[in-house]
């Protein structure tokens, strides 16, 4: 009797990996080669999901250039991995708090705390992307390395259900039919784990990286980043302003003390700095100038047309 408990023994996710059989028997430096080999296989299951990944990230830049957010939704390892992407967005590119969001399946408390059972409710994240105000402009992103859990796969209905409705995705670990609502399924065919179901390994990985790749390139395609340089670095602290002193140096030819003097001048701000120097204006002009063209800095010195 089943007791109605699902049956997830087909996921390939949940299934043994014949390559770690004896895993209990191995010595340490055998079970660093084969963890080892095992995530080599990361990097080919992204470039297998590349072409879908860039059609998500082609959906979903028109409306987060638009000033529209990016939401992650998922549970446990999944969730966490979203909330930390999520938290990584404002430090790096200075982008607004509440741009990039992260709901994770038991709350904030769930991120030192397992709360897995909490990934069964189906209507668990409703309440909190209801209160987000979903619209047209953003991306909602459920976050499931089996395909299965019922807090994402009710957070994509409900989303898709709008009738404003956002960009949908769902990003799996398994190979799954694209369920309800999920407009980009992104397939991550990362294999049995070595540790059977363990999905905080290969599949845990994989997903981390793909997370990177889209909000980075995002932010990529939104001006917040010149060369690859974080341009929209600001020194709030001794870190952040030498990273900051580096890249105004880079762009600008200056030294290092010159560089910090210069940044002081702009307020801690890199694209401002650089304008000024480039274009020979002070700090007023140049944060007018950055204004009129979308804070793009390519665009304020000239190099691409408005």
């Amino acid at each position: 009797m089943s007791h109605g408990l699902p049956d997830r023994s087909h996921l390939l996710t949940e299934q043994r990996n014949p390559r770690s059989a004896s895993l209990h028997r191995m010595s340490v430096a055998e079970c660093v080669r084969l963890i080892n080999d095992e995530d080599a296989r990361v990097i080919e299951a992204l470039r297998e999901a590349a072409p879908a990944l860039g059609a998500l990230i082609e959906a979903a830049e028109p409306g987060f250039i638009a000033g529209g957010r990016l939401v992650y939704v998922g549970a446990g390892t999944s969730g966490r991995l979203g909330v930390l992407d999520a938290a990584e967005a404002p430090p790096t590119f200075q982008v607004e708090p509440g741009r990039v969001v992260g709901i994770i399946a038991g709350g904030v408390g769930a991120l030192t705390r397992s709360s897995e059972s909490k990934e069964d409710e189906r209507s668990g994240a409703h309440a909190e992307l209801d209160a987000l105000r979903l619209t047209g402009r953003d991306t909602v992103i459920g976050i499931a390395a089996g395909g299965t859990t019922p807090f994402v796969l009710g957070a994509i209905e409900r989303a898709a259900s709008l009738d404003d409705r956002p960009v949908t995705a769902l990003i799996v670990c398994a190979d799954v039919e694209p369920p309800a609502g999920v407009g980009h399924l992104i397939m991550l065919r990362t294999g049995e784990e070595v540790l059977t179901g363990s999905t905080r390994m290969k599949a845990g990985t994989a997903t981390k990286l793909v997370l990177n790749t889209i909000s980075t390139t995002l932010m990529v395609r939104a001006g917040r980043v010149y060369e690859n340089l974080m341009v929209d670095v600001r020194a709030t602290n001794d870190k952040l302003r030498d990273r900051a002193a580096r890249i105004v140096a880079t762009l600008t030819g200056l030294g290092r003390v010159e560089s910090l003097s210069l940044l002081d001048r702009a307020g801690g701000a890199v694209k401002t700095a650089v304008v000024m120097h480039r274009l020979g204006v002070p700090r007023e002009s140049a944060e007018e100038r950055l204004r009129s063209c979308g804070d793009r800095l390519d665009r304020a010195l000239g190099e691409v047309s408005e």
